[in-house]
């Protein structure tokens, strides 16, 4: 039928889709650390050094290209294209569990709980200096707050850097809406005295 026809109750519509083309980044045998893997999802422990998406300065070695080799055709053709859907990123330095889909309902799902922020991550960090009230540093820093426990609340929209399009940044306006929140788990020697 014609695109501008109208549709009246009981009508049974059709649609075909063509079928997802290979991707043009190349699969490559990079080892994984495979924690999860079942028909729709695959797990996955990502670490420190390898960068997920390629890009600018790393064009293949990433993650991606490694889950293209590992998962072959039960990949997502989400776009038209077989790839792996990765909703969330993790940076080149970060080690940590990255979640990708391999079919279309399952990058669909993912795509909306991260989109709705029903997911929580969870990061440790070794940090110089421990997050404290009394620091006069923190007061008045907009969208910088304690919440009970000495939970540090930091609330931000992010957007990529103006002059590093590969990092993120905090901006004023446009961006995500992002909330963190930071515990100290464990401190170590004797913190300095705050000045006020």
């Amino acid at each position: 039928t014609e695109a501008t026809a109208r549709v009246t109750g009981g009508e049974v519509v059709e649609i075909t889709l063509a079928p997802a083309e290979e991707s043009h980044i190349a699969g490559q045998a990079i080892a994984l650390s495979v924690v999860w893997e079942d028909d729709d999802l695959i797990v996955i422990d990502k670490p420190a050094g390898l960068v997920v998406h390629p890009g600018p300065g790393n064009a293949d070695g990433t993650l991606v290209n490694a889950l293209i080799h590992h998962c072959g055709a039960s990949l997502s053709g989400v776009g038209g294209m077989l790839r792996p859907g990765i909703v969330h990123r993790i940076d080149k330095e970060t080690s940590g569990l990255l979640v990708a889909a391999k079919t279309d309902r399952a990058h669909q799902g993912l795509a909306a709980q991260f989109a709705a922020h029903d997911v929580e991550r969870h990061y440790m960090a070794l940090c110089h200096g421990v997050p404290d009230k009394g620091d006069p540093r923190l007061r008045g820093v907009e969208g910088v707050s304690f919440e009970a426990g000495g939970i540090l609340r930091i609330e931000a929209n992010l957007d990529r850097h103006r002059a590093d399009r590969q990092k993120q940044a905090v901006t004023p306006h446009g961006g995500r809406h992002a909330v963190t929140r930071v515990r100290v788990e464990e401190a170590f020697g004797t913190p300095p005295a705050c000045a006020l």
